[in-house]
């Protein structure tokens, strides 16, 4: 990527020479025209918000910003830039969505994420840090921003308004008003699961911002949750595990099994770690922010429960689904076995079949299908 600063190389994580899709988007390469082209004074604490995979904290790495993030996934990537640009260790501050921000923000600048309510949870965070001389600059695409997310900043910092649009990107100009009365962060959010959907009826959910369908059960989980395996599975895992309600089924349903919770996103987890302690389950659980099943020994799990996201931000890709799957394989024991719900238009029956040699299906309705594969051997 060409930048005021000069051209950096960036990745995604984990490297795929394969994958098509950049690390760096139209919307980025705006933001920083607009910092170089306006002399924007990048003093101060610097504060990097939802920078997908680190082209915004790598390119102005030389005024030791704080990035903040929620992806797992995306701070390894940022790791992985800064040091190929040759950024001295510490230049640049990695925080995630669950620790405390900064104290004071001089320039904050926002890469527009996917989610509204985590751009809401975010803006609340900061907004004490936030004073009356703060630059605030959201960027994103064209078709990421809409009226909601303006009056999100115009509601909790201050006057709004936006640039023209270059490259289908477009820039988020907003003036701090630290005498604007703010709302009071809604987030996380607790609801009552309904009846009918097995070990967790009527049982509590715990959803930080930003985590798939926060607000109510969606309805592919609420099928899963009617199709899951019976007690005595052992070793658990609930893989891109959201706000943990499949692997809190699991152990509310089997005392003796130990659940494993594991999620690229720091918000997912802290929800499964809040949803699984709201519910007072007995026995032994783990929760891991990483990359799928990478760290878990091989052939040391008994079943694999996945639900696989087929979007990748704004792209729709099947990469993350079949990474998981092959991750799964490694670990599962012989014997073990993956059960996957998705839509049944994905066709994941054919990778699962590719990957373990077999694919059964466990139930099915007009929109899902619920698979299980078993590893032999």
């Amino acid at each position: 990527m060409t930048t005021p600063w000069g051209e950096v190389e960036l990745t995604r994580f984990p490297e795929d020479p394969r994958d098509p899709l950049r690390a760096w988007d139209a919307s980025d390469a705006y933001l920083l025209r607009h910092l170089d082209e306006e002399k924007v004074p990048l003093t101060g604490t610097v504060v990097v918000v939802g920078d997908r995979w680190g082209a915004l904290a790598t390119a102005l790495a030389e005024h030791r910003p704080v990035q903040i993030t929620d992806s797992f996934l995306g701070q390894e990537a940022t790791r992985a830039n800064l040091a190929r640009a040759g950024v001295e260790p510490g230049a640049v501050r990695l925080l995630t969505t669950q620790d405390p921000p900064p104290e004071r923000v001089d320039v904050l600048l926002v890469r527009v994420p996917k989610s509204l309510a985590l751009l809401e949870d975010q803006l609340l965070r900061l907004a004490p840090a936030v004073h009356a001389d703060t630059v605030v600059v959201g960027t994103g695409m064209v078709k990421e921003i809409h009226t909601s997310t303006l009056q999100l900043f115009e509601r909790i910092l201050g006057p709004t308004r936006t640039s023209l649009a270059r490259q289908k990107a477009r820039l988020i100009f907003c003036t701090p008003d630290p005498a604007l009365e703010r709302p009071a962060n809604p987030w996380p959010y607790r609801y009552a699961l309904p009846d009918g959907v097995g070990a967790v009826s009527g049982r509590t959910v715990v959803n930080h911002a930003g985590v798939f369908c926060a607000e109510r059960l969606d309805i592919g989980t609420r099928f899963f949750l009617r199709h899951l395996p019976g007690p005595g599975a052992g070793r658990v895992v609930d893989l891109g595990c959201g706000n943990g309600v499949v692997g809190t089924a699991v152990a509310l349903a089997d005392p003796a099994a130990e659940v494993l919770f594991v999620d690229e996103s720091f918000q997912a987890v802290a929800s499964a770690e809040a949803t699984y302690k709201a519910n007072g389950v007995p026995g032994h659980a783990e929760f891991r922010v990483g990359d799928g099943l990478a760290g878990v020994a091989p052939g040391s799990v008994d079943v694999v429960l996945n639900n696989p996201p087929f979007h990748s931000h704004q792209a729709t890709t099947d990469a993350t689904a079949w990474r998981m799957f092959t991750g799964a394989k490694r670990a599962l024991r012989p014997g073990g076995e993956l059960w996957v719900i998705g839509n049944r238009h994905l066709g994941y029956h054919v990778k699962l079949r590719r990957l373990f040699g077999n694919s059964e299906l466990v139930a099915s309705d007009p929109k899902f299908v619920v698979l299980r594969a078993v590893k032999r051997g």
